[in-house]
C-alpha cells in the first residue's frame, strides 16, 4: 500500500515531480482499473453469448441505459473531481470539500431517478432501445435488474473519479478491480450453475458494482481524500455551475454515446439479430482497447488540474505531449492486431458465422482510424480538466454524436450494411479535424509564461 500523503505533500508531488515518472505512477493504477472494468463489461457479453444470439444482442440493446447511468456518474464525478484538483492546486480546501460532498449526493439522487423511471416504463423503454420481438424478453430480464443498481453505480463513479483526481489512484484501482474480478466469477455461477440465464448476468453486475461502491467509499476515507459529509453539501448556484462546467463534457460524451448506441441498434435492426449482436461485440472489443487509453489519460488529468490551478502551464503542456506520444504508439500496435485477427476476436464472443462476418469487417474499419484516438482523447481530457467547458463539450459530443449519429443515418442509405459498419471510422476522421482546430486555440494560452514566480524563467 502506498504512503498516505498530506494535502501539502500531494501538491508538491503534482507540481514538482518529473512528468514521465509522475504520470507513470498515477496511470498504472488507472489503466488497470479501466482494463478490469472493460473486462467485466465484456464478461457479460462473453458468457451471455453462450446462451443465444438474441441474448447477446440484448446486452448491446441495454448498453445505452448503462451509458446513461455512467453519464450521470461521470457528470457528477468529473464535474466535482476536475474542480477539486484545481481547488487543491490553488490550496482552497474548503471549496474542495463542498464540491466533493455535493457531487456525491447529487449522483445518488440522479441514480434513484433513473431507477424509478426505468422500472415504471420498462416495456416501452426496452422497445425504444431497439429490441426486436425475439430480443425483447431478454432485454427486459436484464434491464430490470440493472436498474436496481443505478443509485450506487452513479455514486461509485463519483468516488472513483474524486479519489484519482486527488492523486490517490491506487485506492481507486482497488475498489474497481475487486468488483470487476468478482463479476467475472459470478457471471458463470449465476448464468449456468444457478440456471438464471441473462438475469444472472445482470445480478452478477449489480452485486459486483455494490462491492466496488463500498470499497471506494472506504478508500476515500483511508487515503486522506477530501471528506464527504452531508453538512458540506452546497446545492448553491456557484457549486452547481462548477460541477456542470467540469461535468458537461462527460455528460455529452456518455449521453450521446447512449443515443448513438440506440441509433446503431435501430439502424442495424433491419439486418437482423446477427447484425445487432455483431455491433454489440465490436462495441465491447473497442471499449476494451480504449480503456487502456482512457486509463492512461486519467493519470494525466490530476497532473493537469493541479498544475493548471497552480498556473504552471509549461508542465501542463509537457504532460499533455508526453501522453499523446505514448498513447498514439500504443493505439497503432492495437490497431495492427485488430486488423490482423478481427475474425478470431469476434469469434471469442459468438461462434455464429454471420455475426463473425459482420463483426470482423466492422472491427477492421474501426481499426483504420483507431490511432487517431490518442490525440482526440488527450485533448478532450486536458480541456475538460482546465475547465474549458465549451471546447471539451464540443469534442465530447463530436465522436459519438455530432458526426457518428448523422453518419449512421446517412451512410446506410448509400452503402447499405457497409454504411453502418464504416460510420464510426468516418466520425473519427471529422473529430480529429475539429480536435486539431480547438487545440491550436487552447495551446496559445498554455504557451504564456508561467505565473508562479517560483516557476518563472528570468
Amino acid at each position: 500500500m502506498p504512503k498516505i500523503l498530506s494535502q501539502e505533500e500531494k501538491f508538491r508531488m503534482m507540481t514538482e515531480s518529473p512528468i514521465p515518472g509522475l504520470i507513470g505512477r498515477l496511470s498504472v493504477p488507472t489503466v488497470i482499473s479501466m482494463l478490469i472494468t472493460s473486462i467485466y463489461n465484456m464478461a457479460d457479453t462473453f458468457f451471455v453469448g453462450k446462451i443465444s444470439t438474441s441474448a447477446t444482442a440484448a446486452v448491446g440493446v441495454v448498453f445505452p441505459v448503462m451509458a446513461i447511468i455512467q453519464a450521470l456518474g461521470f457528470f457528477c464525478g468529473h464535474g466535482s473531481g476536475n474542480s477539486i484538483s484545481r481547488k487543491l492546486g490553488s490550496k482552497d480546501n474548503r471549496s474542495a470539500e463542498q464540491l466533493a460532498s455535493t457531487g456525491f449526493f447529487m449522483a445518488l439522487i440522479l441514480g434513484f431517478v433513473v431507477m424509478i423511471l426505468g422500472l415504471v416504463f420498462l416495456d416501452p423503454l426496452s422497445r425504444l432501445l431497439g429490441s426486436t420481438d425475439t430480443i425483447l424478453p431478454y432485454t427486459k430480464a436484464y434491464l430490470s435488474i440493472i436498474l436496481i443498481g443505478a443509485p450506487y453505480m452513479t455514486a461509485q463513479l463519483v468516488l472513483n473519479n474524486q479519489i484519482r483526481f486527488q492523486g490517490n489512484a491506487f485506492f481507486a484501482m482497488i475498489g474497481i478491480t475487486t468488483g470487476g474480478v468478482l463479476n467475472i466469477f459470478l457471471d458463470p455461477l449465476f448464468i449456468f450453475v444457478f440456471d438464471m440465464g441473462i438475469s444472472g448476468a445482470a445480478l452478477a453486475t449489480i452485486i459486483s458494482q455494490f462491492l466496488s461502491f463500498i470499497l471506494l467509499f472506504v478508500g476515500a476515507r483511508v487515503s486522506g481524500c477530501i471528506p464527504i459529509r452531508l453538512r458540506s453539501v452546497a446545492f448553491t448556484p456557484m457549486r452547481l455551475k462548477e460541477i456542470a462546467g467540469g461535468g458537461l463534457p462527460s455528460l455529452f460524451r456518455q449521453g450521446l454515446g447512449s443515443v448513438a448506441t440506440m441509433t446503431l441498434n435501430i439502424v442495424a435492426n433491419p439486418y437482423g439479430d446477427a447484425a445487432i449482436a455483431a455491433m454489440s461485440v465490436v462495441s465491447r472489443v473497442v471499449m476494451f482497447a480504449n480503456s487502456a487509453l482512457i486509463g492512461f489519460g486519467q493519470g494525466f488529468q490530476p497532473v493537469c488540474g493541479f498544475n493548471y490551478g497552480a498556473k504552471k502551464y509549461s508542465r501542463v503542456l509537457e504532460a499533455f505531449w508526453f501522453c499523446v506520444k505514448i498513447s498514439s504508439v500504443l493505439l497503432l500496435v492495437l490497431s495492427a492486431a485488430g486488423l490482423a485477427f478481427a475474425p478470431q476476436i469476434i469469434g471469442i464472443f459468438r461462434d455464429d458465422p454471420q455475426v463473425i462476418e459482420i463483426g470482423a469487417l466492422t472491427l477492421r474499419l474501426q481499426c483504420i482510424t483507431f490511432p487517431l484516438g490518442g490525440w482526440i482523447v488527450m485533448n478532450n481530457m486536458m480541456m475538460q480538466t482546465m475547465g474549458k467547458t465549451l471546447y471539451a463539450s464540443t469534442l465530447a459530443a463530436s465522436r459519438q454524436g455530432l458526426f457518428f449519429i448523422p453518419a449512421l443515418l446517412i451512410l446506410p442509405l448509400i452503402f447499405d450494411l457497409l454504411g453502418v459498419q464504416m460510420a464510426q471510422a468516418v466520425s473519427d476522421v471529422f473529430t480529429f479535424a475539429v480536435t486539431t482546430i480547438l487545440y491550436v486555440r487552447v495551446a496559445k494560452e498554455l504557451k504564456l509564461p508561467d505565473e508562479n514566480p517560483a516557476n518563472s524563467k528570468t
